[in-house]
């Protein structure tokens, strides 16, 4: 009778072990869900009140949606407003983005690969002064990078807004560390071996070798010049060379005095989503390639 209760006693003591792990491992989902909530609901929002006419949006409920077509009402009225300054606006971000995001990878292609493959006094020093770099906050740098431009006369202008954006501490330092990893030191000897020069060898082996990374890189350093306000807000004085988010940031400032003008700005805002979406899901296959290529290694 001993043995049978002390066997009870045991399985019921590791049941109670059992759901007392069960209900800790529930924490952490709870905050994911949490965190997920966090970022979505907003997201609803915007897309709910953009399918409200100006008469609805503060008159109905708040994530009841309007299937009355005001969506597209709303943007017809968003393409006419100031003669199609919004479509301006789209394309300075995209242009920002797009040149920005492209010059500002091979920047850091070309420093993280130099700080990964080549051995020379203060490459430690150096790499340790970019990552210090990666703690900096914008509105640190943003006056002094306006009156050095301002300077040279380049201020409210697309250079004002591209050139300060080139060098990306974060993106040298995942460039350095997806070059150590996946450019083998023996490949570069065997083109030294062949002729190749240190430039031909970058230009054909290393960034080749880097081109998943690369896109990471330039996915990243897209949307955070794509939601830049601080610097386009600090560098242009033009309507038609504003941004996306200075450009709505200053539609959203007529709104105070005219509240029909909430409407644009709530379409206008779920616009700029649409392109950083599409852009995410046309690269994500390179980041598969990568995850794929690493499991092989």
């Amino acid at each position: 009778m001993s043995s049978v209760s002390g066997a009870v006693t045991v399985r019921a003591s590791a049941g109670r072990r059992s759901s007392d792990r069960g209900r800790i491992a529930l924490l952490p989902t709870a905050a994911l869900v949490l965190g997920a909530l966090y970022c979505v609901v907003p997201t609803l929002w915007i897309l709910v009140a953009a399918t409200k006419s100006r008469a609805d949006l503060f008159s109905t409920a708040t994530y009841l949606p309007s299937l009355d077509g005001s969506l597209f009402r709303n943007i017809r009225d968003l393409s006419a407003y100031g003669d199609g300054i919004f479509w301006r606006w789209m394309l300075n971000s995209f242009l920002y983005a797009l040149v920005g995001g492209v010059l500002a990878s091979a920047v850091s292609a070309a420093t993280g690969y130099a700080l990964a493959k080549y051995a020379f006094h203060g490459r430690k020093l150096l790499f340790n002064v970019i990552l210090a770099g990666v703690l900096l906050p914008q509105i640190v740098l943003a006056i002094p990078q306006y009156l050095l431009l301002s300077h040279f006369g380049l201020t409210d202008s697309f250079v004002a807004v591209i050139l300060p954006q080139l060098f990306n501490p974060y993106g040298i330092y995942l460039c350095r560390i997806y070059a150590a990893a996946s450019v083998p030191d023996s490949m570069l000897e065997a083109g030294r071996i062949d002729g190749a020069g240190e430039f031909r060898l970058f230009w054909s082996v290393g960034l080749r070798l880097m081109l998943p990374g690369l896109i990471t890189v330039f996915l990243l350093q897209f949307i955070v010049i794509w939601n830049n306000f601080l610097l386009p807000f600090v560098m242009l004085t033009s309507d038609d060379k504003f941004p996306l988010t200075v450009g709505l940031y200053s539609l959203l400032r007529h709104g105070a005095a005219e509240a029909s003008l909430y409407s644009l700005v709530i379409t206008g805002t779920l616009l700029s989503v649409v392109p950083v979406i599409a852009l995410f899901l046309s690269l994500q296959r390179y980041w598969r390639i990568d995850l794929v290529t690493g499991a092989i290694k």
